[in-house]
């Protein structure tokens, strides 16, 4: 079975810093496009970040990209997401998904874009 499992969220104070990890399983073959996005309560579903198969292209969102930062290692289908200096409006559940998309990965960028999530891990920030 194919799946997306996300791990790393929590509760963290306003400034500190998570790190959440994600690993696509269950599916043979070579390395995908991977992306991040979260939710917060009572609003739409937000990229973050796409990582092409071969971490060569790595695609923040302007919103995050001075405190967020995407990775993954070349060729392998575990990403990760660092989250630095943390405000209350970055509580949201941060969901991983991977996409089948031949585009290239710095244009998917919608929900649409990705046919596997994972269940999302939750990361609550406050003091």
């Amino acid at each position: 079975q194919v799946r997306v499992v996300e791990s790393g969220g929590g509760v963290a104070q306003p400034g500190a810093s998570l790190s959440l990890s994600c690993v696509l399983s269950g599916r043979a073959g070579r390395a995908v496009t991977m992306g991040w996005f979260r939710q917060a309560p009572g609003k739409e579903r937000e990229f973050l970040a796409t990582l092409s198969e071969d971490a060569s292209n790595i695609h923040h969102s302007y919103y995050i990209k001075d405190r967020f930062t995407a990775s993954r290692d070349a060729g392998s289908n575990t990403v990760y997401l660092r989250l630095t200096n943390l405000r209350p409006e970055d509580t949201a559940t941060y969901f991983c998904a991977a996409s089948s998309n031949q585009s290239p990965s710095r244009t998917l960028t919608r929900y649409n874009d990705y046919g596997i999530w994972g269940q999302g891990t939750q990361v609550t920030v406050s003091s």
